[in-house]
């Protein structure tokens, strides 16, 4: 698995999980608003001058996300990072990693 469907696995459970406890969604089914920035956050993904060399989004020097959406994604962040040791113990470990050994400063691929 890639780095970009990494990511996308990564923050579809992170939203999930925040759907589901915030929000009182089934577990798995996102409610309207949920379901919207998932899919900008996927979009974002596919647009990302990185590839496969991605950042994690925290340490990524371009920040593609529009404000309103940044902060949404933030917030959900924020209350399912901490869970997903539960819920996810390897995605979040992978995550952590990732994080904790890439360089500090990557370059965009040229598209």
């Amino acid at each position: 698995m890639g780095a970009i469907e990494r990511e996308k696995e990564t923050i579809k459970r992170m939203v999930e999980l925040y759907c589901w406890r915030r929000h009182g969604s089934r577990r798995g089914e996102l409610c309207p608003e949920c379901k919207r920035l998932l899919n900008y956050a996927f979009s974002r993904l596919d647009l990302c001058p990185f590839g496969e060399n991605k950042p994690t989004c925290k340490k990524c020097p371009i920040h593609c996300y529009r404000p309103d959406m940044r902060e949404r994604v933030r917030s959900v962040m924020r209350y399912s990072g901490p869970r997903l040791l539960i819920y996810d113990p390897l995605g979040w470990l992978f995550h952590e990693i990732k994080e904790k050994f890439q360089s500090k400063r990557q370059r965009p691929l040229r598209r």
